[in-house]
């Protein structure tokens, strides 16, 4: 009771220093089961308040998310979700506020939906496993498991596994309602039409029969109860998401009751006297059926949780990087400002201040300017920054800054560098337009135009001046799309043609010019061995334009040391002369320095390659005079710097660094290379490798409420220029920009901004489009695991073990565990009814775990030593192990063994590995085979696969008369084949299935495919956390005037997985192509 009257003494001086407000973008609302309150997330809290409006209450005032708040039904409680431990966990607090109760301590995210009908226990969804004997696939993120845990604390038991959502009891308890999920899109993708779409299923708990009462081939979710068998919805089957009537008895029989044309109807609940509360357009409405809906009005104190400016550290995460001529500084981008520091990381300034992007940064040849890239004022610019005063020679320690724009159109330009001579300054137009602007007259020229290459990401596109200023070498796909690049050689002043350097079917890129201009280096793939899919090992080539170069190049080192003392003292008697003729001249005039002119013939004779063996490359740098290459390779399990001597071959680790990705750039003085690595930048010495991170100790202050409404601008920019529908779907997208920018200033986390950008992108009805957020929390809970699998449906004392899986911790040869044992404690801490257990297991990953079990059928006990694995490691690689393992066992056993099966995982290298690997061994034999593709999420690997199952045989071969078995092509499948799929099936995983089909290689089974064969770039934002997706370029089947994009896939064979059985270890869909491949055969 003190608790309670000191909550209410700080609401009330909260609402006597706050000024009052009518907010928006309120999420999760829930309408009180007794219909007198309003419970709500706002800005990242919860709040209640009452049907009649007025002050909202804050029930929760953390810097935490708090959200999804469920009423228990007799008003008094409510249960919650939190982030507050860095996943979501179930709370549950007084319905007047007050200290919130933990309930669940799974790592996994865990969602309230209802209490039960006794309100003891919360129902709550969550991402853990699935029943130990389902056959369905492991993908715990995409099937939601429903438990329950008891209000006042303690055992999680799970109730079902289907993979439930919005999950609502009836008001007899022995029924629930729910919307279902079959695989991955946007949850908040609008119009859309296919299999994957949300359906609603009532399951009555007695008989566990399931039973589907929504029809609408689009959107139906997020089912509440009415009386009896009455339930209310959310559909989009008249156009706008609006709130829907029907019943179990009848579904066929709807009736609309709301009918909003713009914004969808969300966030659907409803009380015991029929009034429902729900979002629509960021306002909280309330309803009652025969009545109009109403907006809730209230206020809430209008300084909760505004104040966003913040100090945040700029350590890390740097995204690009520029060393000075001077090389006593480096420029540098994090987040999306732009910085410069010491060489040594004593100083730092911040270089540009504001709440939108600026990257792609660059110095001047004197060091006194910078060239950067800023997106503001509906376009992409090019600005400069230079030193004010003439006394101060070094940006890091610059009291003052002069900024200008250098290039300022209704364009998007950017990505500029300057001349060598500092008069001129190439930059990229619309992304693909290479053009050059004179500093002077501002006069600007294209060197490469417009329709030759396709930019995929924002800085893909890559260029660099000769060291005369005369040229440019630029990476060009010549027209021929943009998955294979040229190297072509271009004049500056726009005269003349461009020449491809290279003419290669390989990728050849990332060129540099070297040793004066006398010849390009590059990075290509034509001599590394190729991935399966896409990708492969590379090489660093040289190409010379200089026939004098080129023939000293050739020389071995002892004929080049030769060769240089030669030089050596034929330069002394040229001095010499020089100096005798001078005194004999009055005036000398000064010796020019002829003007170089490329030698372009015959350039495949004056072409080598430098390194010695081919491997993943990253950046690369050459010595001045040539004879020390640097470059990050990746030999082993990250990239190192390495060193190669080009003249004698010999080849050295310079530096381990073991990093996952980096660049570099050499000193002008050829003496330390500068490496941005994992967003770290360190020095490293070209004669030692001695490596020194370079520390940089700087803060800045960051506007987060400015810098989410610069990315909302940006994704809607992006996708105006890069959607691949240049009619925008028909959509009116200026006009969602206006509807939706309005709720920015009622946002404050990532959480309701992901939300935002969701709704947003998805006006667009597209595939591969809304935002997301990676949630990044300091000592987060991560609940190691056992590698067990455990029945989690009954409570008590002890946990029974179902199945070890197998590479688990407890898979070796000295144990005793084995299903059907019984865990009794974890390091000593007993498994009741009274705790979580999974608090046991909380940051327990490699550690030495003790676990006490025994034998119920024996009563013998046991006590043993494990290192429990990463709970992501036993979902991600050991289930799905087992998974594969099981459908492999199925269908040799339903087939006799005349049939093979494999699962592609992924459109991916490493998949196509396993499935070359798996066809071509252990079922190279076999007459028939399955091609699973079931909840594969895409890649690009359509042609390799359907060329790899689309051999057919034109040689047999017969040694000394022998007949053997196979012939040619060796490497291909040539028998029967068909292909699983199911509504789970993305991107890529679409478009393999569309091309087998097309081809007519064999039958498609399962569920359809919704048409998302759309290439995407998930763009990263400046804050690292966010990112969402752009779909480009979409796929066209031949002589198709429509994209495949929103053209659903049918299946050959209609197989629709019953819950009871998959849950229970039967494949109807496996069976399905077990069955066909069996008719195949005997034809």
């Amino acid at each position: 009771m003190k608790k309670i009257l000191l909550f209410n003494l700080f609401l009330s001086l909260f609402f006597i220093q706050t000024k009052a407000q009518q907010p928006l973008w309120m999420q999760q609302p829930a309408i009180s089961p007794d219909g007198q309150w309003v419970a709500f997330e706002y800005k990242g809290n919860i709040f209640k308040v009452s049907i009649n409006g007025g002050q909202a209450l804050p029930l929760t005032i953390t810097a935490d998310y708090n959200g999804y708040p469920v009423w228990s039904h007799d008003s008094k409680t409510i249960a919650f979700a939190s982030d507050r431990n860095g996943n979501f966990d179930i709370f549950s607090m007084s319905a007047n506020g007050g200290a919130a109760t933990r309930l669940t301590y799974n790592s996994d995210k865990d969602i309230p939906y209802d209490f039960s009908i006794d309100d003891k226990k919360v129902i709550f969804g969550s991402n853990r496993h699935d029943v130990y004997s389902s056959v369905r696939f492991p993908g715990d993120n995409y099937f939601n498991k429903l438990y329950e845990v008891p209000v006042k604390g303690g055992r999680s038991v799970m109730i079902n596994s289907a993979g439930t959502e919005y999950v609502h009891l009836n008001a007899t308890g022995d029924k629930i309602i729910y919307q279902d999920r079959k695989g991955y899109e946007n949850a908040l993708r609008k119009h859309h039409t296919s299999a994957i779409t949300r359906d609603i299923w009532v399951l009555d708990l007695k008989t566990n029969q399931y039973k589907k009462v929504s029809n609408f081939i689009g959107e139906d979710r997020e089912p509440v109860w009415g009386s009896g068998d009455t339930f209310y919805y959310l559909s989009e089957q008249k156009g706008n998401q609006n709130l829907f009537k029907s019943s179990v008895v009848a579904p066929d029989q709807v009736t609309q009751l709301t009918k909003f044309d713009k914004n969808p109807v969300r966030n659907l609940s409803r009380a015991n006297d029929g009034t429902f509360a729900f979002t629509q357009d960021g306002n909280i409405y309330l309803f009652k059926e025969g009545g109009q809906p109403k907006i809730l009005e209230f206020n809430i104190g209008a300084d909760f949780a505004t104040n966003q400016i913040t100090t945040v550290p700029v350590k890390g995460n740097a995204t690009e990087i520029a060393v000075s001529s001077s090389g006593k500084e480096i420029a540098f981008v994090y987040r999306g400002e732009i910085f410069v520091t010491a060489v040594d990381g004593s100083t730092t300034k911040r270089i540009t201040n504001t709440h939108y992007q600026e990257r792609m940064v660059s110095f001047s040849p004197d060091g006194k300017k910078l060239l950067y890239s800023v997106e503001n004022d509906n376009s992409w610019d090019i600005y400069e920054a230079s030193l004010a005063n003439p006394s101060e020679k070094y940006f890091y320690a610059a009291t003052i800054i002069n900024t200008k724009p250098i290039v300022n159109t209704d364009k998007d330009e950017f990505q500029a560098n300057y001349s060598p001579d500092g008069k001129k300054i190439a930059y990229l137009e619309e992304r693909n337009i290479l053009k050059v602007i004179d500093i002077a007259t501002k006069n600007t020229v294209t060197v490469l135009p417009e329709k030759l290459n396709y930019s995929y990401s924002d800085g893909d596109q890559y260029f660099t001046w000769s060291p005369d200023s005369k040229y440019l070498l630029a990476q060009s796909s010549e027209g021929g799309g943009w998955f294979t690049p040229e190297v072509v050689l271009l004049k500056a002043d726009g005269t003349g043609k461009r020449v491809n350097l290279t003419e290669s079917g390989f990728n050849d890129y990332y060129p540099q010019f070297g040793m004066d201009g006398k010849m390009m280096y590059w990075i290509t793939d034509k001599d590394g061995m190729k991935n399966l899919s896409r990708g492969s090992q590379s090489d660093i080539y040289a190409m010379f334009f200089d026939q004098d170069v080129w023939d000293k190049y050739q020389l071995s080192k002892e004929d080049f040391d030769l060769q240089k003392d030669i030089e050596k003292k034929d330069s002394v008697k040229t001095a010499d002369k020089k100096e005798e003729k001078s005194k004999k001249v009055e005036i000398v005039k000064k010796e020019e320095k002829p003007v170089f002119e490329p030698n372009l013939k015959n350039l495949e004779n004056r072409t080598e390659r430098l390194t010695i063996s081919s491997t993943d490359i990253g950046g690369i740098a050459l010595s001045k005079d040539g004879e020390k290459l640097y470059y990050l390779a990746k030999y082993e399990k990250g990239y190192d710097l390495w060193m190669t001597m080009p003249r004698t071959h010999e080849t050295k680790v310079l530096a381990k660094l073991g990093v996952t990705d980096g660049g570099l750039e050499l000193s002008k003085d050829g003496k330390y290379l500068i490496v941005l690595a994992g967003g770290n930048i360190m020095k490293v010495g070209v004669d030692d490798g001695k490596v020194s991170p370079i520390k940089i100790d700087a803060n800045m202050e960051l506007d987060a409420a400015a810098e989410r409404a610069y990315m909302f601008d940006h994704a809607y920019k992006q996708v105006k220029k890069k959607l691949f529908d240049p009619k925008l779907q028909g959509v009116d997208w200026d006009g969602y920009h206006t509807t939706y920018s309005k709720f920015l200033p009622y946002i404050n986390n990532n959480y309701d901004f992901e939300v935002l950008l969701s709704e947003f992108l998805g006006e667009l009805n597209a595939s591969h489009t809304g935002g997301g957020y990676r949630a990044r929390k300091m000592n987060a809970d991560a609940t190691a695991a056992l590698g067990l699998l455990y029945d989690v449906s009954k409570g008590g004392n002890g946990l029974t073990v179902k199945d070890v899986i197998g590479a688990g911790p407890f898979d070796k040869a000295k144990t005793d565990m084995k299903a059907g044992m019984v865990i009794d404690k974890i390091n000593g801490n007993a498994i009741t009814d009274d705790a979580d257990w999974a608090m046991f297991l909380n940051h327990k990953a490699g550690d030495f775990t003790r676990i006490d079990f025994h034998d119920p059928k024996s009563s013998k006990t046991y006590s043993e030593v494990v290192k429990p694995i990463p709970g992501g490691e036993e979902s991600n690689v050991l289930l799905y192990k087992r998974w594969t393992d099981k459908m492999a066992q199925l269908t040799d056993s339903l087939s006799d063994g005349k049939v093979g099966y494999v699962h592609v995982r992924s459109m991916d290298d490493p998949s196509f590995r396993v499935t070359f690997d798996k066809v071509l061994g252990k079922n190279v034999n076999k007459e028939a085979l399955i091609v699973d593709t079931r909840f594969n999420g895409g890649g690009w690997l359509h042609d390799d696969l359907v060329t790899f199952l689309g051999g057919k045989e034109y040689f047999t071969l017969r040694p000394q008369g022998n007949i053997t078995t196979g012939g040619e092509p060796m490497n291909k499948w040539t028998k029967p084949s068909c292909v699983v799929m199911s509504e789970g099936n993305y991107s890529d995983a679409f478009m393999f299935p569309y091309a087998y089909k097309e081809l007519g290689l064999g039958k498609l089974i399962g569920m359809p495919v919704a048409g998302t064969g759309t290439a995407v770039w998930w763009e990263t934002q400046i804050d690292p956390t966010i990112y969402f997706g752009i779909p480009m370029i979409a796929t066209y089947g031949a002589g198709e005037t429509q994209a495949t994009e929103n053209h659903q896939l049918e299946p050959d064979i209609r197989v629709n997985n019953d819950y009871n059985k998959v849950l229970n270890g039967e494949d109807q869909q496996l069976e399905a192509a077990v069955k066909e491949m069996l008719k195949e055969i005997k034809k």
